[in-house]
């Protein structure tokens, strides 16, 4: 039996990384699933992968038109949604001195508004004893150097989750958080690098995490789908930090 059967669950930015490792974490556990993407063919490509039977919506969740779509399609496939895995953001590195006012926009659009709008659109559909898990960061509490919006976004989510669970306490609703560090996804290779920066971002992140490696997105899945489960039926407003002790030895 898995720990999601008789589940629907909807994972946004579910195409790639951590998204798409949680989906197939959470169709492992028996969950009917529906999944968001940006990118159409990196959206019809995850979908191949992860079978027939799960939907693929393209969504900007920057737009509030297509979070409202997406929540349309969502409510005549499914009814209603059991968990949600609020996923989908981006990161630009920069420098205080060099961050745009445009790159600020996107990230908050992305990060913040995104996930924000979502999850109220979302609470119609949402089933009495519904789970939220939200992917912040764990430099929400650092101070890495030119993370200064991304990580502003993210500690706003952490601040989301804490908030989003007293209100919807209520309904029954459990919601909590994720705080991953350095991952190996293919999100490492969009931050504008070449192949041997990238290569030393990778060595120098290595040795400053304690435990001599970057995390997998695997890793992440798993913490994921306890919080989506029952295992976590006792933890509301919380956030998992996984990174492999960076933030807190």
């Amino acid at each position: 039996m898995g720990k999601l059967d008789g589940k629907t669950a909807l994972i946004t930015g579910g195409t790639t990384g951590i998204g798409f490792a949680t989906a197939e974490a959470f169709l492992r556990e028996g969950a009917r699933l529906a999944i968001t993407g940006q990118n159409q063919d990196r959206l019809a490509s995850a979908g191949e992968k992860l079978g027939a039977e799960v939907l693929t919506l393209q969504t900007d969740q920057s737009a509030l038109s297509q979070i409202d779509a997406m929540v349309s399609r969502i409510n005549d496939q499914f009814g209603q949604l059991d968990t949600v895995f609020l996923n989908a953001g981006v990161t630009v590195p920069a420098p205080i001195e060099a961050v745009t006012e445009e790159q600020f926009d996107y990230l908050y659009q992305t990060n913040l508004k995104g996930p924000f709008f979502t999850l109220q659109k979302l609470i119609p559909v949402l089933s009495e004893g519904a789970t939220i898990v939200i992917n912040a960061s764990n430099l929400a509490s650092m101070g890495v150097p030119t993370t200064s919006a991304y990580a502003a976004t993210k500690a706003a989510l952490i601040s989301l989750t804490r908030t989003f669970a007293a209100e919807l306490l209520p309904k029954g609703i459990r919601v909590n958080a994720v705080a991953p560090g350095p991952i190996e996804t293919p999100s490492m290779g969009k931050l504008g690098m070449s192949e041997e920066q990238l290569q030393g971002l990778m060595e120098q992140l290595t040795s400053t995490i304690p435990m001599g490696r970057i995390g997998q997105a695997e890793e992440i899945a798993k913490a994921v789908l306890f919080l989506a489960s029952d295992g976590a039926s006792f933890m509301t407003g919380e956030t998992i930090t996984l990174d492999g002790g960076w933030s807190s030895l």
